[in-house]
This record gives C-alpha cells, sequence and structure tokens, in this order.
C-alpha cells in the first residue's frame, strides 16, 4: 500500500497557535486594561485557554455554532452579559494582537516542500473555511494545498470518521492511500486511525500528550521525520504507538 496524499491539521500543527495565542492574548488584555483583574499575564492567558477549551469542545460536539463559540468565550472569559455585537467587538480587537503574532513552526516550509512533486496535500481542520483559509493565505501556504475543508461547513467534526473520510472523498481517494498529520493524539490521532488513514501523531510538547493513549498510530516529534515515513508506510509492518 502506498500513501499518495497527506492531509494536514492546522493549529498547532502547521501554524504555531498556541504561542500566537498566548502573545496575542497578553497583549490585548493589556490593551483593554484587564492583566491586573486576573493576577497577572500568565493567570490571565491560563483562564482564556481554559475557557476556549470548554466552548471549542461544546462547538465541537454540536452545542453551538463557530460564531456563537467565540461569543461565549468572551462571555465566559470576562464573567458578563454582553449583546452579541459587543461581544463580537471584543473578540475582533483580540484577533489584531492574535494575528500580528502569527508564524508558521520552523519545520513546515520544509517538509511542504519535500513532499510537494511526490504527494498530493490538503487540510482538514475543526474550524472554519474563512478562518482557516485567510490564516494559510496570510502565513503564504495555501496554494500549498488542493482543498481545505472545515468542521463548520462540512457539518461534522474531528474525531468523528466522517470528517476524516470526507478529507479522502475530496480527493477521491481510499482511506488507506491518504495519511493525516495533527497535534493531538485522540482528536486527531485515534480519530484518523480508526477512520482507516494512516495517523501520524506530531507531538509538540503539549500538555495533553501525557494523557495520550494507547492507539495504533506514528508518533512523531518534527516533520523533518514525514517524509521517510509517508513513502515507506509501515502501517501494516510494525506500527508504534502512543503510550
Amino acid at each position: 500500500m502506498s500513501i499518495r496524499a497527506v492531509v494536514w491539521d492546522v493549529d498547532d500543527t502547521l501554524f504555531d497557535y498556541t504561542a500566537a495565542d498566548r502573545r496575542g492574548m497578553r497583549a490585548h488584555l493589556a490593551a483593554e486594561g484587564l492583566l491586573a483583574r486576573y493576577g497577572g499575564a500568565e493567570e490571565a492567558v491560563a483562564r482564556w485557554r481554559r475557557v476556549t477549551a470548554q466552548q471549542w469542545a461544546l462547538y465541537a460536539a454540536g452545542g453551538n455554532t463557530f460564531e456563537g463559540q467565540r461569543r461565549d468565550r468572551v462571555r465566559v472569559f470576562l464573567d458578563t452579559t454582553l449583546t452579541d455585537a459587543e461581544a463580537d467587538a471584543w473578540f475582533q480587537r483580540y484577533l489584531g494582537h492574535y494575528e500580528s503574532a502569527w508564524s508558521l513552526f520552523p519545520d513546515v516550509l520544509p517538509v511542504l516542500e519535500a513532499l510537494a512533486t511526490s504527494h498530493r496535500q490538503a487540510v482538514l481542520s475543526n474550524s472554519s473555511l474563512t478562518v482557516q483559509e485567510h490564516k494559510l493565505r496570510t502565513l503564504g501556504v495555501l496554494d500549498r494545498f488542493e482543498t481545505v475543508l472545515c468542521a463548520a461547513e462540512l457539518g461534522v467534526s474531528k474525531p468523528e470518521a466522517g470528517a476524516f473520510l470526507a478529507a479522502c472523498e475530496a480527493l477521491d481517494l481510499p482511506p488507506h492511500e491518504v495519511a493525516y498529520v495533527g497535534d493531538h493524539p485522540e482528536i486527531d490521532g485515534r480519530g484518523a486511525a480508526q477512520a482507516g488513514l494512516l495517523s501520524v501523531w506530531i507531538d509538540r510538547g503539549a500538555a495533553y500528550a501525557q494523557a495520550a493513549g494507547e492507539v495504533v498510530a506514528h508518533r512523531i516529534s518534527t516533520l523533518s521525520e514525514l517524509p521517510a515515513l509517508v513513502r515507506s508506510d509501515t502501517r501494516f509492518g510494525a506500527p508504534s504507538t502512543f503510550g
């Protein structure tokens, strides 16, 4: 069996979301005069990330819209009642600081280039098409991908098999000829493996990596390991495991 395409997650896989979110939120809260309210920058950023994780999980489970989860992140974080317009305005001010901190991980461009002539490439994200196409365009890599698929438009989110199979269908390839690369051991790693794709977990040292269960997948610590992996595809030989 040969791998003919690589489908990518975006946030914390290609794009350093965690660093941009932290830097952007620190700058935003300073501009809003809110750092002291939460006991300092680190405490405020930690609260924002907890609220983001909670609201994102609700959205991924179908309990909110993409726009709604943004508004509710603001309301819960500030612990106050806001109209939709007020929440949108606050979030837009945050986005200005956040976007100024955007960057790719340093191992991304060399690997996209290394795979350009041997493998088709696409994106599957749990975000929205508007957000991720803008991000990839700003970062200068949108034209590297045949297609960009997002949960908000698909109506199904990772780790559901339907999200991964939608990416395979868009490429007109069976799952066993597609690799999926993502940073989350459950949402990306387990989901892709259970959908029948070659599952590759890029372990960038996030806290949830410590809780990864035992899932048949390939764990890499840098994307420089990926080209050899997808060209050899040892899935049916001796796969590695999370754990």
